[in-house]
């Protein structure tokens, strides 16, 4: 935990949820528990570690809620989803993005099975780093991993196939997807938790509010309004910059505003709730929050957030030559402005052939 006061919030959701837990035992055979589920589409699966990351507090949930559905951690098959009856399950958290038929067919059968869809993490909900696949498509990425590759030894150019015939049997494989969706491109979502993962304290107080049944209005971000900047501790001035760095090019690091000392920091147009860690940690925000609220583009509004630091005006206004080279030391535009939110970008892919 961050301080102290942070220690005592998250506490005190706890508390909560353990008040809720006698009151459960009271009520003995007169209230069903919760029923949840959890599944890992296109991820690194930190969401999964996160859920663990509550700590102790995990035992506040299970003392009120049944978990269904967790591949990751227990045996359950997709043939026992598809046997329950529909609104089986009162809240299922679906984390990563959907890049394969098997991700689709299971968000569409999870949101049937589901009285209430999370979209859980920055890949489900705005797309993650899977999404940055959508700047090429299957094709030349199966070039890349199958054929041109400098470390593989496969001369017949095998890729993939979705199904092949052996002496056994048919072997199948789902099918890989040209495009990266994130989770509400696919199905209906009712809610939103942000991050990559999500924090503990995040996770908690969206657990809280399906216990209490004190749910936002369908659609809501479970999170704060402000961005990552309300939440940061640098101190920020209206200094202008005429030069971008990475961290490592620093000659000094100042406990001061990042963007104010060249190093792109996304967290003018990033939603806060993480208490700024990476920050903390003198590292930039890269934006897994997603949008700050009323934000059509992530990314565009950051590059407006840029531009006003620039040294383009005033006394020491920069000749267009000057700007163009500032430009020109942002080396990956769409890794840098999308790395988690390409997805859902207003040009959210590249044209392809």
């Amino acid at each position: 935990m961050k301080n102290k006061q942070e220690r005592l919030k998250f506490d005190k959701i706890g508390d909560c949820m353990s008040k809720e837990k006698k009151g459960k035992k009271k009520e003995a055979g007169k209230k069903k528990k919760l029923q949840l589920a959890f599944y890992w589409a296109a991820s690194c699966g930190g969401c999964e570690i996160a859920v663990l990351d509550i700590d102790e507090k995990i035992l506040d949930v299970v003392a009120v809620a049944d978990i269904l559905f967790w591949p990751v951690a227990i045996d359950v098959k997709y043939k026992d989803v598809e046997a329950m009856k529909d609104n089986a399950i009162d809240v299922c958290f679906f984390n990563g993005a959907v890049r394969n038929s098997e991700q689709e067919h299971l968000a569409k059968l999870l949101r049937k099975k589901s009285k209430v869809l999370v979209a859980f993490g920055a890949c489900a909900t705005i797309g993650g780093i899977p999404g940055l696949a959508n700047i090429t498509n299957r094709e030349e990425i199966f070039n890349v991993v199958y054929k041109d590759n400098p470390s593989l030894d496969n001369p017949k150019k095998i890729v993939p196939k979705t199904s092949v015939k052996v002496k056994e049997g048919t072997l199948t494989l789902p099918e890989f997807y040209d495009s990266v969706s994130r989770l509400d491109q696919v199905v209906d979502v009712d809610y939103y938790l942000p991050g990559c993962p999500p924090t503990p304290d995040m996770i908690m107080t969206a657990v809280g509010a399906i216990v209490e049944n004190k749910l936002p209005p369908k659609g809501s971000v479970i999170g704060p309004l402000k961005s990552v900047c309300d939440e940061c501790r640098f101190e920020k001035t209206e200094k202008k910059i005429k030069k971008i760095k990475r961290v490592y090019e620093l000659d000094k690091f100042e406990e001061k505003c990042l963007l104010e000392q060249g190093v792109i920091c996304m967290g003018p147009a990033t939603r806060g709730g993480c208490d700024a860690r990476c920050l903390d940690a003198n590292m930039p925000c890269t934006g897994c929050g997603g949008p700050t609220p009323n934000s059509l583009d992530q990314g565009a509004k950051m590059i407006s957030a840029l531009a006003s630091i620039l040294g383009i005006e005033g006394e020491d206004k920069m000749s267009d030559e000057e700007v163009q080279k500032l430009i020109d030391q942002v080396v990956d535009p769409v890794g840098t402005f999308y790395k988690y939110g390409l997805p859902s970008a207003i040009i959210n892919r590249k044209v392809m052939k």
